[in-house]
């Protein structure tokens, strides 16, 4: 892992944090997105009571990467990610995919971060950037979403282990 990052507030990015705790069930430790029941403002407001699919925000490194060759100065934590990684395609991976991240946390994937207005109003014009229009992949390159299935303090420089699902053939549906 690149960086972890936790905000309790609701803020579009998310600060760099020395380490992270997972706890299970709940999402980051300390973060305004964690908790059994939906906490994202949008989806709170109209069905409070949904499932919190929503508990981790990941994002491949590479795309900090790609968004700088476009003239966007982006880090660790901007996009509100609580993750960021090296080396992982996350967004082709499919639904289910277990993530196992140093010595004890396990994160499974939803799906795929939908990019909203707020990316645009973090830096204008940086939503055509995270919308593909490839005919095949992934609509959004804006990083994954999961839930915490095993918790576990995590830090930047612990290993990522991935274990995909032995029967999934779906592909990661936005969320």
């Amino acid at each position: 892992m690149v960086a972890v990052a936790a905000d309790r507030g609701h803020h579009f990015s998310k600060p760099p944090r020395e380490r992270i705790v997972l706890v299970e069930g709940h999402g980051v430790d300390g973060d305004a997105h964690a908790g059994a029941f939906v906490r994202h403002r949008y989806l709170t407001r109209r069905q409070p009571r949904l499932p919190n699919l929503r508990q981790v925000h990941l994002i491949p490194s590479e795309r900090f990467a790609h968004l700088r060759e476009a003239a966007f100065a982006v880090a660790a934590g901007d996009l509100g990610e609580n993750i960021t990684t090296a080396g992982l395609d996350l967004e082709l991976m499919p639904l289910g995919t277990l993530i196992e991240l140093g010595p004890t946390a396990i994160i499974e994937l939803t799906g795929l971060r939908t990019p909203c207005v707020l990316i645009d109003r973090f830096r204008a014009g940086l939503k055509r950037h995270v919308l593909s229009s490839a005919e095949t992949g992934p609509p959004f390159k804006c990083g994954v979403l999961g839930v915490v299935r095993a918790g576990g303090a995590v830090a930047a420089g612990d290993t990522a282990r991935v274990r995909f699902p032995s029967t999934s053939f779906e592909t990661l549906p936005a969320l």
